[in-house]
């Protein structure tokens, strides 16, 4: 690892809490807007060098990116990733061919963004920081094409400060309503702000606002729909494959028999073919053939996305936190098979919609264990209880100091025929995995 500079952290954890401290809320700091970063990214002489694939959404980002990048990499391309929030690292943010950078990178870059906002003289929040460098990082490995995923909207977020080749929006949903609008209509207008005039855009929700379809008109951005422009079907027939449709750039239509994506769920169709059409939306820029786009697909792996472990009793890890993921984590649980009872170990964040997430989950639970969750924007077990008992009436539930805590208790319970559940949170699934000797 290169020497720090006098006056700088020594080492990642040292510029992660340096970081944490330039916003007075830490790294829970939202402070949306692009003119401070803007500033700093001036100072830094960022300027674009490779195709950039912005990812927006309120459910399913992290699914799209993690297709796009192994597709990607499998094509021959040199990969740089930038996914929020992490699970157990922060080196997990910042990927290279699919690898987490290293220490020695990350505190390269951090210390190159800390001069230049020193030298702008403004103060940025822990995203934002981490947005710059990661830019830098990638920049400097030399990448080919970047896939980046929007943080909190889009229009505001630090991610929009770069120009997208190509615009993703995978869902619009309620979530995040202080700060992006409390309806779709105003969540999907702050989403279309990662278009761009005369670039492709392609959205995967079946029933897009019209505040986001007409966004794109205005900017002139070419924008693709699901189910209008291109698509999926389950096959009937070969229960072992799934096809694909879509319109290729002469206007004529292609259909792809394909071997089901490895991430799990019914759901996951619909992201693969948002990835296939955006591909198809820059073959000129980065052709990418059928094999890689078929293996690709298969060898995704992404923990905590209805991430099912090996044993008895079953254990799932979701980190769905709002009422359209919660509805997609019961249809996929629902796909799961019979299990005698389901124990649920749930943590939330406080500005969550947690009576209308738990209501897709209503009966579906034999006792639910509480977590307390840390940090300033974590729910107590006791809050969490009473909304439960409000969304779910009638069933038993238990309070645990941290969510490593509701797992110990839910599987002393839990039978071998039985399921554990553990979601609500990228916290909650963190908890799990180290309870679980796995992070």
């Amino acid at each position: 690892m290169t020497q720090a500079s006098p006056g700088q952290p020594a080492d990642l954890a040292g510029w992660l809490q340096h970081l944490e401290s330039l916003h007075p809320r830490g790294q829970a700091g939202i402070e949306l807007g692009l003119e401070r970063v803007r500033q700093v990214s001036q100072a830094l002489g960022q300027a674009p060098f490779c195709p950039v694939i912005t990812v927006a959404g309120t459910n399913g980002k992290g699914s799209t990116v993690a297709y796009l990048e192994s597709i990607l990499h499998r094509a021959g391309y040199r990969v740089g990733c930038y996914t929020s929030p992490h699970l157990l690292h922060y080196n997990e943010r910042v990927r290279l061919q699919g690898v987490p950078a290293d220490d020695a990178a990350l505190c390269a870059a951090f210390a190159q963004v800390e001069a230049a906002r020193q030298a702008a003289g403004v103060f940025l929040t822990y995203f934002e920081f981490g947005t710059l460098a990661a830019w830098q990082l990638f920049a400097a490995a030399g990448c080919e094409v970047l896939v980046l995923e929007v943080g909190l909207g889009g229009r505001l977020d630090a991610v929009n400060l770069y120009d997208p080749d190509l615009a993703l929006v995978t869902t619009v949903d309620l979530d995040h309503q202080d700060w992006l609008g409390p309806d779709r209509e105003s969540i999907g207008f702050e989403k279309a702000g990662i278009f761009r005039a005369g670039r492709p855009a392609l959205c995967g929700d079946a029933d897009p606002p019209a505040s986001l379809v007409a966004h794109a008109a205005r900017l002139g951005s070419p924008l693709q729909l699901i189910g209008r422009d291109f698509g999926f079907q389950k096959d009937d027939e070969n229960r072992l494959q799934w096809r694909y449709w879509g319109r290729r750039a002469d206007g004529s239509m292609q259909r792809r028999s394909l071997a089901y994506p490895g991430l799990r769920g019914g759901v996951q169709l619909k992201n693969a073919a948002l990835v296939i059409a955006a591909l198809d939306a820059l073959a000129s820029q980065l052709p990418v053939s059928m094999q890689a786009i078929r293996e690709g697909l298969i060898h995704t792996d992404i923990p905590g996305r209805f991430q099912v472990l090996p044993g008895r009793p079953a254990i799932v890890l979701d980190v769905g936190h709002n009422p359209q993921a919660l509805g997609v984590l019961a249809e996929n649980l629902g796909g799961m098979g019979f299990f005698d009872k389901t124990y649920a170990v749930l943590g939330m964040l406080a500005d969550k919609d947690v009576a209308g997430s738990m209501a897709a989950l209503r009966g579906r639970i034999s006792h639910w264990f509480l977590a307390d969750l840390e940090g300033p924007r974590g729910l107590k077990a006791e809050a969490l209880a009473a909304q439960v008992a409000e969304a779910d009436p009638g069933v038993s539930w238990s309070c645990h100091p941290d969510p490593a805590a509701a797992l110990a208790a839910a599987q002393e319970l839990a039978g071998e025929n039985d399921r554990i559940l553990a979601f609500g949170s990228f916290y909650t699934v963190a908890g799990a995995l180290r309870a679980l000797g796995r992070g």
